[in-house]
């Protein structure tokens, strides 16, 4: 069992009276701050010397490294122990209509190498000491060493304290700041959400950390390996409530306002703190002794917005228990929706937040969608609460062993919750098929990268990318395939039981996970667990695996969707992987082949006549598969005699290997084209989704060309009898198919309708959503299909649809709700409402600024928004990198978003011009995005240069 820190009811009594005397210190902050920051003003308009807070002359006798403030890394010179931390957050705005916190920290820290300074992170903090410095510095059990002089280095967001000697190595030493801080609503650090309940306007303070944001709440060593335990206080108004990470000790009521103690947090991460005001309500359930609650506004709360979230969260954690062989360590699991809230959500340790759409589930308004998001963001992030919790990385260069490890062991949490969903199978369509588009360019990066390429704060932002998410979580269930489920979960145990409370590298993960297949007789596995590993983790990219089953001839290469591009990351293993295959014969599974070098022979693979052959078999393998002509044709021709003869996986991997295939060039266009033929007679959700999305690259290529007219009319030819299927079975869409998966293909079977034309589709969607019009209090609409429905009647209709949705957006109560029609409104096609939706992006009382740039990239998504989004992001690029570039985790895609569609020359022109006009501001977390957009462009320029023609008379052809 995971170590639980408890204290005593004397020794809570005790913390109380020392948050009493925190807050006649903080109450005396607030005043000695104004006058601090009148004099600070005053000294900065002078003659340039020094006030103490910025960077001073520094003596150059010191026997340290020079300038050790310049890195974005900490020195390795002192290590934290504790935090003794009493924040005071005001949910009133002061005087210059602010909204402000103070508090008082108190951090103890060994030194472990020898130093003259004290080097901690202190960003966008007002610091203030009555010793003239900006903190004090005390021993335990003897005197510390004088400070000479303090100051902040903003580029590295360092208070750095000069010391007149240097530290004792081995002695203990506690550093003491008091400080202020704006309650901004930028989504970082500790920062203010906002929503109306009743009429009236409401404040929370809530905070986000990772990745480098707890320096914005408290002077505090920074990174993931600087664990140490927190003593939270908070100081709140009467009638609100604080939560932080640890169960709340006790509570006193001063005139001033009400003090609230928590227990000491197990060791942990900065990034994983968290601390709340509000007056929300909640409810709870008790699972093995851990107190399990859900909080929401009151409102949510009443209308049972929480309950599914609560039913589901017992099980995923007896689950994790039992996957991990190891319990929860922690004495009460929160978690939490917030109003304003930039990332889905995060896993601080015993407090997790989410944005209200990804833990609030309504039974009437509420979609099918809705209730599998809700249940997966939960599982990805209650999985973190041991693998990134209990263990975590190092540095965030190996963030992808965090996030890509709780992307891939949410389906089996979630599949635990909801058996019938055959949610495991979703992995193929939202994370292998995703990142395969962006680890098959040239920019792409490996899942571990050299810690000196990820330093910044931007670059940290960086890395929480489809990469360490999506690839991360492929190549694991990739790694559990070839090993076995038992064999992975038995090397997790023992790797989790191990680190308990540290930080690993992933080379500690495969340790173990060598360690688990070393005592299983039996398992057999070609090398070490370690270098069949790195060769998928410290290289990018992947292989495509080509089968001739003419010869038995099996062959490898590095798979680039532009063959053209020039990689010039090199690689130690020369882009070569071992490649677990499985596969099946006319049928009949085989066994496992290892593919351990460029080439290599498998006689059973060569086959004639009407057998064939089918590699990765239910895409257990990170990697594309391509054949012979002949076998292609064997494949194609079974698909359209007999589609589930295979799986619904692999008729989806069929299709999308095929097409991007083609897109690198590797077979014929019409190859991929043909995979599609048999469409018609497919009713799986899987296949359908995963052609719809490689059809939509042909879309967004030619839906302003000659060929749209030709595409359309095939699309509309295969998508009828899936139409007609759902009309039916659904008593002309009178009720909702059973099945979780043919719900989703419902919507695909009325939005494809709608988009290509059916007869009756834009008549049912525009009559349904005139019912609503007429009637606001009752809408008619089954949530599984309102998404689509308010799409496409927006886009039929005019500003009378569109100031409706308007309307009913803004008096949404479900955040869902509002996320549907926020999206929606993007659907019009007249320029003057997508200009005034682009200009409500940036007022946050009409789009909140959590979901601005997903509003951009909503409207960028429309033929007719594309360049109006375009015209728009590059006149206020200076606002939007200000608002969002700094370290946003959602900011890359907007560039991604808006320059789908680029495939001309004149666009790739105004592309680079665009990086170019902006060097001096910068891209930020955008950087690589803006990278990979000019090489996605460049390849789309000459995709369609090469297709164009062929495409046209193919689709011509077929539509006839």
């Amino acid at each position: 069992m995971g170590k639980v820190f408890y204290i005593s009811k004397n020794v809570a009594l005790g913390l109380l009276l020392t948050a009493v005397c925190a807050l006649i210190t903080i109450i005396a902050l607030s005043i000695a701050y104004d006058k601090e920051r009148a004099k600070n003003r005053a000294d900065s308009s002078g003659d340039g010397q020094t006030d103490g807070t910025s960077a001073p002359t520094i003596p150059t006798t010191l026997s340290t490294p020079e300038h050790p403030w310049n890195s974005y890394r900490l020195p390795d010179s002192l290590f934290p122990l504790s935090y003794n931390l009493t924040l005071w957050p005001r949910l009133e705005p002061n005087s210059d209509g602010l909204y402000i916190f103070t508090g008082e920290s108190y951090v103890v820290f060994k030194c472990v190498k020898q130093t003259n300074f004290v080097i901690i992170h202190s960003n966008k903090l007002n610091l203030t000491s009555p010793n003239g410095h900006l903190a004090l510095l005390t021993a335990e059990y003897a005197s510390a060493p004088d400070i000479m002089m303090t100051w902040l280095e903003p580029k590295t967001h360092y208070l750095v304290v000069l010391l007149s000697n240097p530290l004792t190595v081995g002695r203990t030493y506690v550093l003491h700041t008091k400080f202020q801080g704006e309650l901004a609503d930028d989504l970082e650090g500790f920062y203010r959400s906002e929503y109306t309940e009743n009429g009236v306007k409401k404040i929370v303070a809530t905070s986000q950390m990772q990745a480098t944001y707890a320096r914005k709440a408290f002077p505090c060593f920074d990174e993931p390996a600087m664990k140490a335990v927190f003593n939270v206080t908070i100081i709140h108004a009467h009638d609100t409530v604080a939560l932080s990470n640890g169960r709340e000790l006790g509570t006193m009521d001063t005139d001033s306002g009400r003090i609230t103690t928590f227990e000491p947090t197990a060791r942990m991460s900065t990034y994983l703190l968290a601390f709340i005001v509000c007056d929300f309500a909640y409810i709870q359930s008790t699972q093995k002794n851990v107190l399990i609650r859900i909080w929401a506004r009151r409102k949510a709360i009443d209308d049972r917005q929480g309950e599914y979230a609560l039913t589901v969260t017992g099980p995923i954690l007896e689950f994790y228990e039992r996957y991990y062989n190891v319990a929860y360590p922690l004495s009460k699991s929160d978690q939490i929706a917030l109003p304003d809230f930039n990332a889905g959500a995060m896993e601080n340790w015993g407090l997790v937040t989410y944005r209200e759409t990804a833990l609030l589930y309504d039974p009437i308004i509420s979609s099918t969608g809705n209730k599998e998001r809700i249940i997966s963001v939960i599982a990805h992030e209650l999985a973190h609460m041991w693998f990134g919790n209990l263990v975590t990385v190092r540095w965030w260069n190996d963030l992808w062993l965090n996030e890509g490890f709780a992307s891939y062991v949410q389906y089996l949490g979630a599949d635990y919750a909801e058996p019938t969903w055959n949610i495991k199978e979703h992995i193929i369509l939202y994370d292998m098929h995703r990142v395969f588009g962006v680890d098959a360019l040239a920019s792409s990066h490996p899942l571990s990268r050299a810690e000196d390429e990820v330093s910044t704060p931007a670059q940290i932002s960086q890395m929480f990318s489809a990469i360490s998410y999506s690839k991360g979580a492929a190549v694991l269930r990739m790694l559990s395939e070839f090993l076995t489920e038992a064999v992975f979960a038995k090397g997790l145990s023992s790797y989790l039981n191990t680190f308990a409370f540290g930080n690993t590298v992933y080379k500690d993960l495969w340790d173990h996970l060598q360690q688990a297949v070393d005592n299983t007789p039996g398992l057999d596995i070609p090398h070490t667990v370690h270098d069949i590993m790195n060769r998928w983790t410290l290289q990018m990219g992947f292989p495509v695996v080509t089968i001739d089953t003419r010869t038995g001839s099996i062959s490898q290469k590095h798979f680039l969707l532009d063959p053209e591009s020039v990689v010039d990351r090199p690689s130690q293993f020369n882009y070569t992987w071992f490649v677990p295959i499985k596969w099946m014969k006319s049928g009949v599974d085989q066994q496992q082949f290892w593919l351990l070098h460029k080439t290599d022979m498998n006689s059973h693979m060569r086959v004639s006549g009407n057998n064939w052959v089918l590699a990765n078999t239910n895409v257990s393998g990170y990697f594309r598969v391509n054949y012979d002509p002949e076998n292609w044709d064997r494949l194609l021709s079974l698909l359209n005699s007999n589609h589930q003869a295979l799986s619904v996986l692999n008729r989806a991997q069929i299709i999308d290997d095929a097409f991007n295939l083609a897109r690198a060039k590797i077979v014929n266009t019409t190859l991929a084209l043909k995979t599609t033929k048999y469409l018609s007679m497919e009713t799986s959700y899987i296949p359908w989704e995963s052609a719809l999305r490689s059809l939509n690259y042909y879309i967004l290529m030619f839906d302003r060309t000659e060929v749209y007219g030709s595409l359309k009319s095939y699309l509309k030819k295969q998508i009828q009898p899936l139409y007609e299927h759902f009309k039916v079975i659904t008593e002309n869409w009178t009720k909702v198919p059973a099945g979780h998966n043919d719900q989703y293909n419902q919507i695909n079977a009325i939005g494809m309708g709608c988009k290509m034309g059916i007869e009756g589709c834009r008549e049912l969607t525009k009559n349904w959503f005139r019912q609503w019009m007429e009637n606001p209090a009752h809408n008619p609409i089954h949530p599984n299909l309102k998404g689509t429905v308010y799409c496409y009647a927006i886009a039929f209709g005019g500003h009378e649809e569109w100031d409706f949705a308007w309307r009913m957006f803004k008096n949404a109560t479900l955040a869902s709700e509002a996320s549907r029609l926020r999206q929606a409104m993007a659907c019009t096609k007249a320029p003057w409402l997508l200009n005034r939706y682009l200009e409500y992006t940036l007022d946050p009382s009409k789009i909140r600024k959590q979901d601005a740039t997903a509003t951009i990239q909503d409207i960028a998504r429309n033929i007719v928004g594309m360049p109006l989004a375009w015209d728009f992001v590059r006149v206020q690029w200076q606002y939007i990198f200000e608002q969002y570039g700094r370290g946003s985790f959602s900011f890359a895609g907007l560039i991604n978003g808006i320059t789908k569609r680029f495939s001309t020359e004149f666009e790739l022109k105004e592309l680079k011009k665009f990086k170019a006009d902006n060097q001096d501001i910068g891209f930020g977390s955008a950087t690589l995005a803006m990278e990979q957009a000019i090489e996605r462009t460049t390849a789309n320029i000459k995709w369609v240069a090469e297709n164009k023609a062929q495409v046209l008379q193919w689709f011509t052809d077929e539509s006839a």
